[in-house]
């Protein structure tokens, strides 16, 4: 739904300095209901994968969801978007690290942390635990990337490197591969091996 992209736009840019009129336009005309909060753009590829695997057309159904640039940038976005501001519910994951700014973040605004849902490490993680070391290389040379995998692999720093920890640094070695794979390796999970807390947020919607 092209308005929702719009109303996605306005409230990042509404977050960054720019006028919140937009937003509150676009979220009454709508309208919206709930806004998922993800830390990056490769999260939200990934949820969205998951939606449409399941029949589901969020931005039809409500509900926003938008990468907010990190995890420091909670307490902005739930400022705009939850009680204080366009009072949407809001929801999303945070990885287990960042778990404490997003309850001193959500708490200032006056949001509740029902609904956020913690990764162990990051959703990358998750998924690669979720599918398997051979599964997510068998994705790879799909990709076209096995090459690209191979000589990532036989740098020195990887040497000794878990196999999952290799993967996942593998992931962020090129722009855009961390946003693709996250639609990927959705797309490769047997339906009952979705990851707790992707299963989990996608479930409460």
């Amino acid at each position: 739904m092209a308005d929702m992209g719009a109303f996605r736009d306005a409230v990042i840019s509404w977050a960054t300095g720019g006028p919140g009129d937009p937003a509150r336009e676009l979220a009454a005309r709508l309208p919206v209901r709930a806004a998922v909060l993800l830390e990056g753009p490769s999260d939200v590829a990934a949820v969205e994968a998951l939606a449409a695997s399941r029949g589901r057309n969020l931005a039809a159904e409500g509900v926003c969801v938008l990468p907010i640039g990190g995890a420091m940038n909670i307490g902005r976005f739930a400022r705009l978007l939850g009680p204080t501001g366009l009072d949407l519910r809001l929801t999303g994951l945070c990885d287990e690290r960042e778990r404490r700014y997003y309850a001193r973040g959500l708490d200032r605004a006056g949001a509740t942390q029902q609904g956020f849902f913690v990764c162990a490490a990051d959703l990358e993680d998750e998924l690669i635990r979720a599918l398997g070391v051979a599964r997510v290389e068998e994705l790879v040379r799909a990709e076209g990337d096995l090459r690209a995998l191979r000589t990532f692999l036989r740098q020195p720093a990887q040497q000794g490197r878990p196999s999952p920890q290799q993967l996942r640094r593998f992931l962020g070695t090129k722009k855009g591969r961390k946003i693709h794979y996250g639609r990927v390796l959705v797309e490769g999970l047997d339906p009952d091996r979705v990851p707790a807390p992707l299963d989990g947020l996608l479930t409460g919607l």
